[in-house]
């Protein structure tokens, strides 16, 4: 079976109107995506913003109704946005998703392996990690910087007892664990990231090692090392915080930051923490850190 894909290119405040004529003439999926490259960093909590230009994208079963369609939308929507069309043939999509996840290295020896691989070096230190609901599978920038400076670092972090605050999908405490920690607590403001953190540590037969709780209902204590890749705004609200989360010389990993961001970040640790590096990938960097004694 084909498919007839249409990608129509409008502002965002007529989205939602062309999604339900989309859904009410027979579309068999609805989509959105970003139409100028504008990435939504940072939204506003509780809200899902929508790029300025956004392409919608619709998949319909009769691949011969084009004409039928777009008559049915000016009617309905009162004109017809910029479009684009093209007939896309049936396949198994399960297959097609599962290959688009290979297996990723890190570092020296961290590899992140979707659990249908087998992990191309067994004697490596191997995570099998879905992709999920949480953010972190070791394809974003920010996390690969974090698992980056675990492997490299993983002297630091033997039999240390850590804090990844904002687990997401506890990719980094499980890498943090099986490179050698005794322990990571940890904390994310979404239950659904703790679920996520607690399976896939299952997954992972470290499950031992790993403490949850929700950021508000975490109770502080210095540990030997801290761990979070969230946004530059909370990491620099969470300064202080983290100064007293740190014994003194515990190694501190920031990520989530715009390479904008960095010197403003910096500038809030610096009266907590020693600045030891900042690395960047494309627009993202990391700042490695250590407490002040």
């Amino acid at each position: 079976m084909a498919w007839l894909q249409i990608t129509f290119t409008l502002h965002a405040d007529k989205v939602d109107t062309l999604s339900s004529v989309l859904e009410n003439i027979g579309a068999a999926s609805v989509t959105f995506q970003d139409a100028q490259d504008q990435p939504i960093y940072e939204p506003e909590l509780n809200t899902t913003p929508l790029w300025q230009q956004t392409e919608v994208v619709a998949l319909f079963e009769q691949t011969d109704a084009l004409d039928t369609i777009l008559k049915q939308i000016e009617q309905e929507f009162g004109s017809v946005p910029t479009q684009r069309n093209e007939v896309i043939e049936d396949q198994d999509w399960t297959r097609a998703w599962m290959d688009e996840f290979q297996p990723m290295r890190f570092g020296k020896r961290t590899w992140i392996c979707p659990s249908w691989h087998t992990p191309p070096e067994p004697d490596d230190v191997n995570i099998l990690l879905d992709p999920g609901m949480a953010f972190g599978t070791g394809t974003h920038e920010t996390t690969a910087l974090c698992l980056e400076w675990l492997d490299l670092n993983a002297d630091l972090i033997q039999d240390k007892v850590l804090i990844d605050y904002g687990c997401g999908s506890g990719i980094l405490a499980i890498a943090a664990l099986k490179l050698g920690a005794k322990q990571v607590w940890c904390t994310d403001i979404d239950p659904q990231a703790l679920m996520a953190t607690r399976e896939n540590a299952q997954n992972n037969g470290v499950e031992a090692g790993i403490e949850l709780c929700l950021a508000d209902e975490f109770t502080p204590f210095q540990a030997d090392g801290l761990l979070a890749n969230i946004l530059a705004n909370p990491l620099m609200t969470l300064a202080e915080s983290f100064s007293q989360y740190a014994k003194p010389d515990a190694p501190l990993v920031l990520s989530g930051i715009l390479n904008s961001q960095t010197e403003a970040v910096i500038e809030s640790y610096q009266p907590y923490f020693v600045i030891d590096e900042v690395a960047t990938k494309n627009d993202w960097c990391r700042i490695a850190a250590h407490r002040v004694r």
